[in-house]
């Protein structure tokens, strides 16, 4: 069994969790509230600069030059142009740059952006890597999900387009090529953190979608 094989199966109860969860199952309907999707869209924004850069150190840990290059690649993808798809997106939603400039990271956000930035610099390149996994393939998953049963005329289409799509989904399946290729060569006490560092980093990806369903802020930062 390859390690994508196994990891899957072992946080198979995790991912269907998510992808029952309220926010996933709104958002497929078209009835997500226009806030909590707003919400979501400033978290998103803040998270992609964090994850553009722990793709960045990833890269910079690669074993091969081609690793270096797809991941390399990638930390520019993931701050440039999804960035201006936020932008895109609150432009549509009425989201001015200066709320979301001043629109602090949720605890959910916090956490998770803390998460990968602390283990892209901290842990080897395979356990990068595993930390990284399940911000592709869970929403890869949740997006192809959500696109077939995405009611005709949803608000969010052009959103759920953009992660159920053929691109995001080739390149979710090279990055899967690529973990399953460096796993062949770790050893048993390497596998079992990569194990770890993809579990935290789907229970994360559930916190998130929470977070953004409860519309999460910091203690009092709404009593001023």
């Amino acid at each position: 069994m390859s390690f994508s094989q196994d990891v899957w199966q072992r946080n198979l109860a995790l991912y269907q969790k998510t992808l029952a969860h309220p926010f996933n199952q709104a958002l497929a309907k078209g009835t997500l509230s226009k806030d909590t999707f707003c919400h979501y869209v400033i978290q998103d924004a803040h998270y992609l600069l964090a994850y553009g850069r722990a793709l960045a150190v990833c890269a910079a840990k690669a074993f091969e030059a081609e690793d270096v290059i797809q991941f390399a690649d990638s930390a520019k993808i993931a701050i440039v142009v999804e960035r201006s798809l936020h932008d895109d997106f609150m432009q549509n939603f009425d989201i001015s740059k200066d709320e979301f400039q001043n629109t602090p990271l949720s605890l959910a956000c916090h956490h998770y952006t803390s998460f990968l930035t602390a283990t892209a610099w901290s842990e080897s390149y395979p356990v990068v890597l595993a930390s990284l996994l399940p911000c592709y393939w869970i929403y890869a998953e949740v997006g192809n999900d959500i696109v077939r049963n995405s009611v005709p005329n949803n608000p969010y289409q052009a959103w759920i387009d953009t992660y159920a799509g053929d691109e995001f989904n080739a390149v979710v399946k090279k990055v899967i090529e690529t973990i399953d290729r460096v796993a062949e060569r770790c050893d048993a006490d390497t596998i079992e953190k990569m194990h770890q560092a993809y579990t935290r980093g789907a229970e994360l990806e559930w916190l998130f979608w929470d977070s953004a369903y409860r519309q999460e802020k910091w203690l009092g930062l709404d009593e001023k």
